[in-house]
C-alpha cells in the first residue's frame, strides 16, 4: 500500500514540478515580493523632485523668520507688496501671504500657487506656519520656545522581550510583528484556497477522463486520494521553501548593498538601542523594522518552522475536503455550491485574524487559534507576538488529529463519488456515504 501511495505521490509531484508555469511562478514570486517591499522606500529616497521655492510676503514682519523650510520646501521672504510679488514670482512654486494680524487671526494666511499643489505640500506649509505662529504666541506670553520644544519631545520606547536579565533582553518591534502576522496569515489563506482547489480540479479532470476508473482497479480509492493530496503538498512545500530561501537570502545579503546609507545608518542605531527604528525621518521605519526582524535568523526561523507546520496541517485538512467535493461532481461549476461550506471557515479565519492582531492574547484569539478549521490562519497571526509555546503545540496537535478524522470521512466520500457520473449529490447524501462500509 505504501509503495502504491508513493507512486501516486511521485506522479503528482513530477507532473506539476516539470511544468513551465511552476518554474516561472517559483522564480518570479520572490522578485515581486521583494520589489513590493523596497519599491516605496527607493522611490521615496531616490525621488528627483525639485525643491519647491515659495516666496513669503509677511505683513506681520515677525513670522517669516521662523519658517525654516526643508529638503522639499524652500521659503524666501520678500519685501515686495503682495500684488507685485504675485506677478514678479510667477516662476516660483507659490507665494505665501501672511496677514499682519496672523497672531490673533489664524485664518489670515493665503497661498497663491503657480502649479497644482499636492495635499502633502499644503500640509507641510501649514505645519511650518503653525509652528512659526506658536513661537510668536509663546513670546507674547513670556514662554521660551526652546523650553516648550524640550517639553514636547516624544518619549522613544524600545520594546524588549522580558527575559531573566537585561543583558538577555531581545529587542522586538510590535509594528513589524503585526506586519509579519498579516503577511503569513494572508499567505496561508491564499495557500489553502489555491492548492486546495488544485486538488479538487485534479480529481475532477481525472474523473472526467475516466483515469480514475482504470486506477481504481489496482489502487484503493483512499490510497489514490492520499497520494494525490501528499503529492500536491510536496509541490507546495518545495515552492514555499524556495520562496523563503530566495527572499531571506535577498534580504540578508543583497538589500544591505542597495539600501540608501541613511536607512542603513538608522537601522544600525536601532540595533544599538539609540533610536526607535519606526521614528526615523526616512519614512521607511516600518520597512526597516521588518527587514531587521527577517535578519534575526533565530526569530524568523522559529516563525517559518511553525508556518510550515500549520501550512502543511491546514493543507492536509482542507485538501481532503476539497478532494471529497471533487470526487462527487463532474465539473468545477457543480463544485462551487458544495465547496461553500469549506470556504466559510477559511474566510471566517481571515475576519477573526484582523481583530486578533489588536489583542493576540484575547479569548477570541485563543479559541479561534485552537479550533482546527480556523487555527492555521489565526495561530499564524499570533505566533509573531511570541505567545506561550504550549498553546501552539496544542493547536498543532488538534489540527493533525482533526485531519486524521476528516481524511477518514473524506476517503469514504471519495470511494463512492469517483465512480458516480451525471448526478450532483447533496451534502446530506454525501454524509450518508460516510456510513457505508
Amino acid at each position: 500500500m505504501k509503495n502504491k501511495i508513493g507512486i501516486i505521490i511521485g506522479r503528482e509531484f513530477k507532473e506539476r514540478v516539470q511544468k513551465k508555469s511552476f518554474i516561472i511562478t517559483t522564480l518570479l514570486t520572490p522578485v515581486l515580493i521583494i520589489g513590493l517591499m523596497i519599491a516605496p522606500m527607493l522611490i521615496s529616497n531616490y525621488s528627483d523632485d525639485e525643491t519647491k521655492t515659495i516666496a513669503v510676503v509677511d505683513d506681520s514682519k515677525i513670522v517669516a523668520q521662523h519658517l525654516t523650510g526643508s529638503k522639499e520646501i524652500d521659503f524666501e521672504p520678500t519685501s515686495l507688496p503682495l500684488e507685485i510679488a504675485r506677478s514678479e514670482y510667477d516662476d516660483y512654486y507659490a507665494i505665501l501671504h501672511i496677514g499682519n494680524d496672523i497672531i490673533n487671526n489664524l485664518t489670515n494666511a493665503r497661498l497663491y500657487t503657480n502649479e497644482t499643489p499636492s495635499i502633502a505640500t499644503e500640509h507641510n506649509i501649514m505645519a511650518e506656519l503653525t509652528l512659526a505662529v506658536q513661537k510668536e504666541r509663546m513670546k507674547l506670553h513670556g514662554i521660551d520656545p526652546q523650553i516648550m520644544q524640550e517639553l514636547n519631545t516624544p518619549v522613544a520606547i524600545q520594546s524588549l522581550k522580558n527575559t531573566s536579565s537585561d543583558d538577555e533582553a531581545v529587542g522586538s518591534s510590535t509594528i513589524a510583528a503585526t506586519v509579519v502576522a498579516y503577511a503569513f496569515s494572508f499567505i496561508l489563506y491564499i495557500f489553502l484556497i489555491l492548492y486546495g482547489v488544485m486538488v479538487m480540479q485534479s480529481v475532477i479532470e481525472e474523473k472526467n477522463n475516466r483515469v480514475l476508473e482504470v486506477l481504481v482497479s489496482t489502487v484503493r480509492p483512499f490510497d489514490m486520494m492520499m497520494g494525490k493530496i501528499l503529492g500536491i503538498a510536496c509541490v507546495a512545500l518545495l515552492q514555499i521553501a524556495i520562496w523563503i530561501v530566495l527572499i531571506a537570502g535577498t534580504v540578508h545579503f543583497v538589500l544591505p548593498h542597495i539600501l540608501p546609507d541613511d536607512i542603513l545608518a538608522s537601522m544600525e542605531l536601532f540595533r544599538e538601542g539609540a533610536v526607535p527604528v519606526t521614528g526615523t525621518d526616512s519614512g521607511a521605519g516600518l520597512l526597516q523594522a521588518i527587514i531587521m526582524m527577517m535578519e534575526n535568523i533565530g526569530q524568523i526561523g522559529g516563525i517559518v518552522v511553525w508556518f510550515i507546520v500549520f501550512m502543511f496541517g491546514g493543507f492536509l485538512l482542507y485538501a481532503a475536503m476539497f478532494a471529497a467535493v471533487g470526487s462527487a461532481v463532474d465539473s468545477p461549476q457543480e463544485a462551487q455550491q458544495l465547496q461553500t461550506p469549506i470556504m466559510i471557515p477559511i474566510i471566517m479565519a481571515i475576519f477573526v485574524m484582523l481583530s486578533v492582531i489588536n489583542d493576540p492574547s484575547s479569548d477570541v484569539a485563543f479559541w479561534f487559534s485552537i479550533i482546527p478549521l480556523t487555527s492555521p490562519i489565526v495561530m499564524m497571526a499570533r505566533i509573531p507576538y511570541e505567545i506561550p509555546t504550549w498553546e501552539i503545540c496544542l493547536s498543532a496537535a488538534l489540527l493533525y488529529a482533526t485531519f486524521l478524522i476528516v481524511v477518514w470521512g473524506a476517503g469514504k466520500i471519495y470511494r463512492v463519488g469517483i465512480l458516480m457520473h451525471g448526478k450532483k449529490p447533496s451534502l446530506k447524501e454525501m454524509l450518508r456515504w460516510i456510513r457505508y462500509k
